[in-house]
């Protein structure tokens, strides 16, 4: 069974940051791409950024392109979101993925395991 569980949410002021985390179990977590995306209320859910297998290839949405950097530590089977420069906008749930292939893509719909979601609030 694939789990993927996600950490390091929570309430941020305008211009701080964040990292996230998604530890994953049950698959070869070395063999396939990692992907975070995000969902804020009212609205659908949005990519924000992918890693291929090895960590060389990265891809992020124009949004947060300068600010947010995917990084993935194999040995540890985890991804992270590292968020800088934080605006109200980003406030989101945000949710880590593994693709069905070893490259980095940005439509859901080539992602087949799902976290549950981190909550990240941007608020002064």
């Amino acid at each position: 069974q694939v789990q993927l569980v996600e950490s390091g949410g929570g309430l941020v002021q305008p211009g701080g940051s964040l990292r996230l985390s998604c530890a994953a179990s049950g698959r070869t977590f070395s063999n396939y791409a990692m992907g975070w995306f995000r969902q804020a209320p009212g609205k659908e859910r949005e990519f924000v950024a992918a890693i291929s297998w090895t960590g060389d290839t990265t891809i992020y949405t124009d949004s947060v392109k300068g600010r947010f950097t995917i990084s993935r530590d194999n040995a540890k089977n985890t991804v992270y979101l590292q968020m800088n420069s934080l605006k109200p906008d980003d406030t989101a749930v945000y949710y880590c993925a593994s693709g069905r292939t070893q490259w980095p893509q940005r439509s859901p719909v080539l992602y087949g395991y799902w976290g549950s979601g981190t909550q990240v609030t941007v608020s002064s």
